[in-house]
């Protein structure tokens, strides 16, 4: 295969429109549900990824924030979201959401499926 975009668009390497997927997180008592779109793993969370290494940034919130967007594509959280950082008073992300977004983030990219033999 040449590299080329036109070759590259042909096998797929191109991230593409976000991934619908639904998720539920209890807080307390209640359970909540959602409809999130994913993001593909992709260059920008490669880039995520270096500054986690780096860093420059935490590497868990980095991955949610690149990842969970609209179904536009645009992100809906910052890093800083995420940690508390941009709001004191709301504080971080409840934990149990944050594991349910983690964990559509794995299922979007192959994560935990068995390989083809």
């Amino acid at each position: 295969m040449k590299l080329d975009i036109e070759s590259l668009t042909q096998v797929g390497a191109f991230t593409g429109r976000p991934v619908e997927r639904e998720i539920t997180w209890k807080i307390g008592d209640n359970e909540y549900t959602a409809t999130v779109y994913v993001r593909p793993l992709s260059y920008q969370s490669a880039v995520q990824d270096l500054k986690s290494i780096t860093g420059k940034t935490d590497g868990i919130a980095g991955r949610i924030a690149i990842s969970i967007c609209d179904e536009n594509g645009k992100p809906v959280f910052t890093v800083d979201d995420i940690t508390g950082d941009a709001d004191p008073d709301r504080g971080a992300l409840d934990g149990n959401l944050t594991l349910a977004l983690l964990t559509v983030i794995g299922e979007v990219n192959g994560a935990g499926k068995p390989k083809a033999s």
